[in-house]
């Protein structure tokens, strides 16, 4: 990594699917790591926002899917990197199920 490398943070709104005007900024990170931790927490904020309980993983993927926040991260001289929130989420949504079931 060269030292201005950035990675920057983009959320997209999955309710507003493919419409940038709902875009919001996530910061500019040094890192990808650093990047990468901020993606996650927002996912895991999303996730724990839209938890109803009762909900089993496949309908908490599916409301977030539908309704969660999308954060991407972009590097100045190669684009889009290869993270992907929804996968992030459809491993989350067991975790999070399971732990309500046994609290």
């Amino acid at each position: 990594m060269n030292a201005t490398q950035k990675f920057t943070l983009f959320i997209d709104d999955n309710f507003h699917y493919m419409d940038e005007s709902e875009r919001t900024f996530g910061g500019v990170f040094d890192s990808y790591e650093a990047a990468l931790l901020r993606a996650g927490e927002i996912v895991e904020r999303s996730l724990q926002e839209l938890f109803q309980p009762g909900m089993n993983a496949e309908m908490l993927y599916q409301h977030y899917v539908m309704f969660g926040e999308d954060p991407w991260i972009l590097e100045t001289s190669v684009g889009r990197l290869n993270f992907s929130a929804w996968n992030h989420a459809k491993d989350r949504c067991a975790q999070i199920c399971a732990s309500h079931r046994s609290a």
